[in-house]
């Protein structure tokens, strides 16, 4: 009987070299390597008005808007990830001095994926409560006006707080940011049901 094929590991230096040469953006995970799914021109409008927004708010401040390609290491879980939007106040810490990668997220921002979003609140979101220096998780839905605000009290414990109202300002405490929530989806094309 044949035994089932042992998964290779994949060191960190051995992942990172790969990205730099593929066509595509992979997660890295514990030594194995995910394909990460496309974006939609909504994905795209949602994280670019939230970047905007908050790289005109942040000038003259210490908070640094990054989207995108900028890669996140969260080292106590061995994780390589590519969040659509985070922000670094004071010094941006990079991993290995590479200028590609972060380790001090304050506020992460993900916009929701139907392939992605039970992730993207469960076992990521998970993940992102292990990185200290994490504040705030927003998670931004772009089939409907709906954002889910996560923040962390001075006690440790995290709380949600729900967006629905297009009039609505969310309003983010761990970087002194603001935005209208009509200002987020002004360019969204929603789906007619």
């Amino acid at each position: 009987m044949s035994q089932p094929a042992l998964k290779k590991y994949i060191t960190p230096e051995e992942y990172l070299a790969m990205e730099e040469a593929a066509e595509y953006r992979s997660e890295y995970y514990q030594g194995e390597i995910f394909a990460m799914a496309g974006t939609t021109s909504n994905h795209n409008f949602i994280a670019g008005e939230v970047y905007t927004q908050m790289n005109l708010a942040f000038k003259g401040k210490d908070c640094v808007p990054y989207i995108i390609d900028v890669r996140l290491w969260i080292k106590a879980k061995g994780l390589f990830t590519y969040p659509d939007l985070m922000v670094v106040c004071g010094k941006t810490e990079f991993y290995e001095n590479r200028k590609d990668t972060i380790t001090n997220p304050v506020l992460i921002v993900e916009v929701l994926s139907d392939s992605t979003k039970d992730y993207d609140r469960g076992t990521k979101f998970m993940l992102y409560r292990s990185i200290p220096t994490l504040r705030e998780y927003l998670i931004i839905h772009q089939k409907q006006i709906h954002i889910e605000q996560f923040s962390l009290d001075e006690e440790g414990r995290w709380f949600l707080r729900e967006y629905n109202d297009p009039n609505a300002i969310l309003r983010c405490a761990s970087v002194d940011f603001q935005i209208p929530l009509r200002e987020i989806y002004a360019k969204v094309e929603f789906e007619n049901k």
